[in-house]
């Protein structure tokens, strides 16, 4: 019983130690290897231009289609043109107008 808890808790430590060194060789910041040096810069370069969720250098072409996509979405689930498809909704709840609770109708 001792040594199946020692085995499975070797194989959690390993299987830790494989995804911790995944998530952390990504974030140094200095490569061993050039061309990964590069990708990390590149990575940066990109994430630095993308900010708000918009595209990053998009050509007219892209643009465009983004925007008959959203047209075809907007059609599809009833938004009207004007709409903004990729803002979350907006709900408005009014209260219900009740009646008095003690009437006496007799």
């Amino acid at each position: 019983m001792l040594t199946n808890q020692i085995q499975q808790a070797a194989r959690m430590l390993g299987a830790q130690a494989r995804r911790n060194y995944g998530v952390s060789a990504v974030v140094l910041s200095k490569a061993t290897d050039p061309i990964q040096q590069l990708f990390v810069n590149k990575l940066r370069d990109y994430k630095s231009k993308s900010s708000g969720g918009k595209l990053v250098d998009p050509t007219p072409e892209i643009e465009r289609e983004l925007k008959q996509e959203l047209e075809k979405l907007a059609k599809q689930y009833g938004g009207a043109s004007g709409v903004d498809m990729t803002a979350f909704p907006t709900f408005k709840f009014e209260e219900p107008k009740m009646g008095p609770i003690n009437s006496s109708s007799a």
